[in-house]
């Protein structure tokens, strides 16, 4: 388990990477390539909600999709994916830095070739959380549900390169998990279900073991590396600041956020130790907040609206054909709720830095 000052100096690299020249951004990538393909590494494999999404939800029935303009403005020829931002996403940087493809296809995607199986998948569905339930409100896909297209994806796998080539592959592939965020958001402070049940700390713990339940899951699936992502301070994004008519971030949901990601951390450890796993976290809460207190360091200017509408409440559905702003690269937020490209790649430099210490080698 990092602690603060690991975290902090974390941060600090991100920061450094996002502010270098490309050509030394090239030069560190690459390093980090090498080295994936030094110890084997052999494609990404990703879970979560939006924040990783690449698109399985356009094939669902929910309203919680982003095939349509403004999303995907900045995406590779200008076109909507499902990704819920401007362009890539985190995961999509990750990949394209260890060498297998510049964008992660969805798993769901009709247009899903033979050779994308072999460079990896994201099974995330928008709107989805630890909890099943989360996902259940929605009609997207669960993490078990998404645990179950895994199996299938492992069924093609060995159709395509034989039983003993397919474990290689998803023994030596690293499995991004990224959600948590709907579970309160949508879940526990919208819906009276689970409040009924729990407390709010019991529920934390309750997610907690969600948690572990689906990293043990995929453990016995065939994961050896396992990367998790925390959820960024949900008081500070732009749909929260205005339901709280605050123009700061609200302070409550902060704490929770940096509670949470506190717990997920230790459990990660813990069971990195005793599955014998090889893992990080990623603290997107403490690179978010950084990059919203100090912009200037990732060259951003706005971080307290997103670009799409008047970036206080669009998002979703609510953000089809509205006008953007002409410069999302100075902009923590794509919508009220999701970052944008800029951001996810300050963000999955991070991770890069972390998955090279502590998962590759």
């Amino acid at each position: 388990m990092r602690s603060a000052g690991a975290a902090t100096a974390a941060v600090a690299v991100a920061a450094l990477l996002a502010l270098m020249p490309l050509l030394a951004q090239a030069i560190a990538i690459e390093k980090v390539r090498q080295l994936a393909a030094k110890n084997n590494l052999t494609c990404v494999l990703v879970f979560g909600d939006s924040s990783v999404d690449a698109g399985n939800n356009n094939v669902l029935q929910t309203t919680f999709k982003g095939n349509f303009p403004p999303y995907g403005r900045d995406f590779f020829k200008g076109r909507p994916t499902g990704r819920l931002s401007n362009g890539r996403l985190a995961t999509d940087f990750i990949a394209e830095a260890l060498g297998y493809t510049k964008a992660i296809p969805a798993f769901l995607d009709p247009k899903l070739t033979k050779s994308d199986l072999l460079h990896g998948v994201s099974f995330a569905s928008a709107a989805s959380g630890y909890d099943d339930l989360t996902a259940n409100m929605s009609s997207v896909l669960s993490v078990s549900q998404q645990l179950e297209y895994f199996l299938h994806y492992k069924i093609h796998l060995r159709k395509l390169v034989g039983v003993k080539k397919a474990e290689e592959i998803i023994n030596n592939a690293v499995f991004v998990m990224s959600m948590g965020t709907n579970d309160f958001l949508q879940n526990f402070f919208l819906d009276p279900t689970r409040p009924r049940q729990y407390s709010l700390r019991a529920y934390i713990n309750f997610l907690i073991s969600c948690m572990s339940r689906d990293v043990q899951e995929m453990h016995r699936m065939g994961a050896r590396r396992v990367v998790v992502v925390g959820v960024p301070p949900l008081g500070c994004m732009p749909l929260v600041k205005t339901l709280k008519d605050t123009t700061t971030c609200y302070q409550a949901f902060n704490n929770l956020s940096f509670s949470f990601n506190s717990l997920i951390r230790r459990k990660l450890h813990s069971l990195g130790k005793s599955l014998g796993l090889k893992t990080a976290f990623v603290d997107v809460y403490a690179i978010v907040l950084d990059a919203i207190k100090r912009p200037h360091r990732y060259g951003l200017t706005e971080t307290s609206k997103g670009c799409c509408g008047t970036g206080t409440i669009e998002y979703g559905d609510t953000c089809k054909g509205l006008t953007t702003c002409s410069e999302p690269e100075k902009y923590v937020f794509w919508d009220a709720v999701h970052p944008t490209e800029k951001m996810y790649k300050i963000v999955a430099l991070e991770a890069l830095a972390l998955i090279s210490e502590n998962v590759i080698s």
